[in-house]
């Protein structure tokens, strides 16, 4: 039971500190590695969840509360990572309706984007380091990961997937 509680709180914590998805992958990494999971399940869960349709963050926090807790675990972690951004969201709405004419919200919002960029980066990067190959081969796959990803001609899921496979043939 301790454990169920543990997972509930963690994850209140993230989705309460943490504006998106891809954001929360840092602050759950730190929270989760080595204290819930191994850092090869992180990974793991991280990629499954890319590649799955629907909400990474939501994935992530079944596959990490089923690897912690089995079935009520993933319900644990699922249940307290809807009730926060729920919560604030309805009360947000509320008050974006009555100030929705003043400029200062759209400024707001726009400050956020380099922010929630450069932390994507930064999770990226360290999941890199140690997950990722960091041969040559290793950055050949992420550049062309990223064109085929800019291009916007091929579908993200997609390109997790044929990465993947690559990594199977050639990094392995």
């Amino acid at each position: 039971m301790d454990q169920l509680l543990e997972l509930f709180l963690i994850f209140l914590k993230v989705n309460l500190l943490s504006t998106s998805g891809p954001a929360s992958v840092g602050l759950l990494y730190s929270e989760v590695v080595g204290n819930l999971i191994t850092e090869g399940q992180f990974v793991q869960a991280v990629g499954l969840s890319s590649v799955l349709p629907g909400s990474d963050a939501l994935q992530l926090a079944m596959y990490i509360g089923y690897a912690v807790g089995g079935i009520p675990g993933g319900f644990v972690a699922l249940t307290a990572s809807i009730l926060p951004p729920t919560i604030i969201i309805l009360g947000v709405t509320v008050i974006l309706h009555r100030l929705r004419r003043q400029a200062w919200i759209s400024n707001f919002v726009d400050g956020l984007a380099p922010a929630i960029s450069v932390l994507m980066l930064f999770t990226a990067w360290k999941i890199f380091q140690k997950g990722g190959s960091m041969g040559w081969e290793g950055w050949a796959v992420g550049l062309i990961s990223l064109v085929a990803m800019a291009s916007q001609k091929v579908p993200e899921r997609i390109v997790i997937i044929i990465a993947g496979i690559v990594g199977v043939i050639f990094l392995s």
